[in-house]
């Protein structure tokens, strides 16, 4: 299969490349290496250093790769970036995203998959864990961004036949996840275990998460490709973990205790309590989260 992968260079991209790689696909790499790292790549990856905000290099691209399937990963994921520069957060997530379904349009492209949220979508709902027919309460501007890039995907299906369908993740975590960037609070931990330093915990730790491991993820993205359902579709563990549990998982895998949070005050356009039913994926994508968050967090470490 010829796929080409929007924000292949990044944590969730470089390893779904390696995983299209490996099992023999032709991959082409589009990434502005804002926060990707193009070490992060194989050498057999075809990679262009090109930002999805630029519709004309996008068009180009991807008729010149002529992929049967997009994986559209690139984004602006940082929460407290999106809240203090909304217009940016769109820009990159909204159309950049249109750019992107343009594209992939224009060059007749098979199946077009589209990584999304779920936390950020849902906010703080009324059902955890919580299924896909809960209504929208973003929080935060990146929340509504994702939610109004996923409704451009279902436009495209209705008016042009493209074929579209919207992972919702939760909080993805595993190798090459940067400790020093925004992405995800189990690599930040990481990185304050192994310098030896206390984790930061903003509010008083009660809230939670659903963290599921980039593997399984990996293994979503996979099996929208080969369906053709369309719609949205949540991708975590239904589980709810505490960041105060989290920390004290850390502490019990490294058999320390000093490892002590540190508290901050609570950022606006988080939620406080999330976790996502995922018997949609399940049923029309026969797929479920295998790696448990004990197992992910030891070989992480």
């Amino acid at each position: 299969m010829r796929a080409l992968v929007t924000g292949g260079a990044g944590f969730v991209g470089s390893n779904l490349v390696d995983a299209l790689l490996a099992r023999g696909d032709d991959v082409t790499v589009v990434d502005d290496l804002s926060t990707g790292r193009r070490w992060n790549l194989a050498d057999e990856a075809r990679f262009h250093e090109a930002d999805i905000r630029d519709g004309a290099a996008m068009r180009e691209l991807v008729a010149s790769a002529a992929p049967e399937v997009v994986f559209h990963l690139a984004a602006q994921i940082d929460v407290r970036r999106s809240v203090a520069d909304p217009a940016f957060d769109a820009g990159v997530n909204v159309a950049g995203t249109v750019n992107v379904l343009e594209a992939a349009r224009a060059a007749a492209v098979r199946r077009f998959v589209n990584s999304s949220t779920g936390g950020a979508i849902y906010g703080d709902a009324c059902v955890v864990p919580t299924p896909e027919t809960e209504p929208p309460r973003a929080l935060s501007p990146y929340g509504q961004s994702k939610h109004a890039a996923e409704g451009y995907c279902e436009f495209y299906r209705r008016l042009h036949d493209l074929s579209t369908v919207s992972l919702r993740y939760s909080n993805v975590y595993g190798p090459r996840q940067d400790p020093h960037g925004e992405g995800g609070v189990i690599a930040i931990f990481c990185g304050r275990l192994a310098e030896g330093r206390r984790p930061t915990v903003f509010g008083d730790g009660t809230q939670t998460r659903d963290y599921v491991h980039v593997d399984d993820v990996v293994a979503a993205n996979l099996a929208a490709a080969s369906s053709d359902v369309d719609g949205a579709y949540n991708v975590g563990t239904g589980t709810e973990t505490s960041l105060l549990e989290l920390v004290d998982a850390f502490r019990a895998l490294a058999s320390t205790e000093d490892f002590d949070p540190e508290f901050a005050p609570a950022r606006p356009g988080e939620v406080n309590r999330s976790a996502l039913d995922t018997a949609r994926a399940a049923d029309a994508l026969a797929w479920r989260a295998s790696v448990p968050l004990a197992d992910g967090l030891r070989a992480l470490l």
